[in-house]
């Protein structure tokens, strides 16, 4: 019998987390610092909207780009927010933020082009980018420089090549920002050599001393920004897969025509319970979304005095739910000091080359947990720590 399976799909790594937290799903007596879920529940406005949804019989497919009514309280929140404008007809609802992503390469890469993707980012962009048959090339992010993406950095792997730039901030796993100074830095360098930015948003709401910036409200960009985001991590709705992405016309045409044919739609009871979402909180100010990061913001103290005590660097993380200490002083990689720690002291953190090789050193924690919880994992981690100086 013939191998069926394709070069491109044998290629693919596993998920550098879902690979080390595979493990820890057997193991009843871990203290998990691993997955990056708010540990809210959805607040009751939203369950409530989506259980009247289902009650009503609103059961059936929407329009593949999802409710006007959705897609017009998006555009109306990234407007007043972000000072983003896009149009109803320039906005698409999609099954979580990584529909979005896979989305976007899908219609945007042939053989060969290479995609700039910040290293230390987020799991999923690079094999995106190869099984589209792209090329990744990292740019690395140092922690001495709150890990953001530079001029300097981008001109040492820029190529004829080169087509599209990921623009992942506020940043998973290390929590770095890109504030608007930082942004205006690098906007000629994408117009000089014609990048396409795709800007990966899920994040915004949850920055810490700093209103987000958006790179897709650069006038001067207008025409080449992709913004993706949704509701999954502000708004506590992770199980409800319901994302969104804004681009310019030709682009979010084409990444229709695939999303028709793979998906159809999202789920409908998920939109109306997004769309109150954006509704209460405007009413109310948003009050769910601040409350949460101001217990984030607690934590995010906590968790960076903490790592500080024990002796090992760490960059205050200024957005997301993540910290992402060094442990290179342990004379460990993130690898050995995450399995060493699961064994020794039952706390599982992801290594940091889960993330890319700039991650080498590094292990990713996230706070989106109880300071039970953090309070005894850290203690733990203390001591492990310790162990090791010895």
């Amino acid at each position: 019998m013939r191998d069926f399976l394709s070069d491109k799909a044998k290629k693919l790594k596993p998920s550098g987390i879902r690979k080390f937290f595979d493990i820890v799903s057997e193991r009843k007596d871990v203290i998990s610092l691993g997955v990056g879920e708010p540990d809210f529940i959805t607040p009751w406005d939203i369950r409530e909207a989506g259980i009247q949804t289902i009650k009503k019989g609103y059961t059936q497919y929407t329009s593949n780009k999802g409710l006007v009514s959705l897609r017009q309280e998006i555009v109306d929140y990234l407007r007043c927010n972000y000072k983003v404008n896009y149009s109803v007809d320039d906005t698409m609802i999609t099954v979580g933020a990584s529909e979005a992503i896979d989305l976007v390469l899908r219609a945007t890469i042939n053989s060969g082009d290479e995609v700039l993707v910040p290293d230390p980012s987020y799991v999923s962009y690079k094999p995106c980018v190869e099984i589209n048959g792209g090329v990744a090339v990292s740019v690395p992010c140092d922690g001495e420089n709150g890990f953001k993406l530079t001029k300097e950095n981008l001109e040492k792997v820029i190529t004829k090549k080169s087509k599209i730039l990921i623009f992942p901030y506020p940043n998973n796993p290390t929590g770095g920002i890109m504030e608007k100074e930082f942004i205006d830095k690098i906007v000629p360098f994408i117009i000089e050599h014609d990048l396409l930015v795709v800007s990966d948003e899920i994040y915004a709401e949850l920055t810490y001393g700093k209103e987000h910036f958006s790179i897709a409200s650069v006038e001067e960009l207008r025409g080449r920004v992709v913004l993706i985001s949704g509701f999954s991590k502000a708004f506590a709705m992770t199980g409800w897969r319901v994302g969104y992405t804004c681009a310019p016309k030709p682009i979010l045409d084409t990444m229709l025509k695939i999303h028709q044919y793979a998906i159809i739609c999202a789920p409908i009871f998920s939109q109306y319970a997004a769309l109150e979402g954006l509704k209460k909180g405007k009413l109310n100010g948003y009050k769910d979304i601040k409350e949460m990061r101001n217990e984030y913001d607690r934590r995010r103290k906590f968790m960076h005095k903490t790592f500080l005590d024990m002796g090992l660097k760490c960059f205050e993380p200024k957005g997301s739910f993540y910290i992402f200490p060094s442990v290179k002083e342990t004379g460990l990689t993130g690898e050995e000091f995450a399995t060493r720690l699961l064994q020794q002291e039952k706390v599982a953190v992801v290594p940091g080359d889960a993330f890319g090789e700039f991650g080498k050193y590094y292990v990713r924690c996230s706070y989106a947990y109880s300071m039970k919880n953090l309070v005894e994992a850290t203690e733990r981690i203390a001591r492990f720590v310790k162990g090791l100086k010895g």
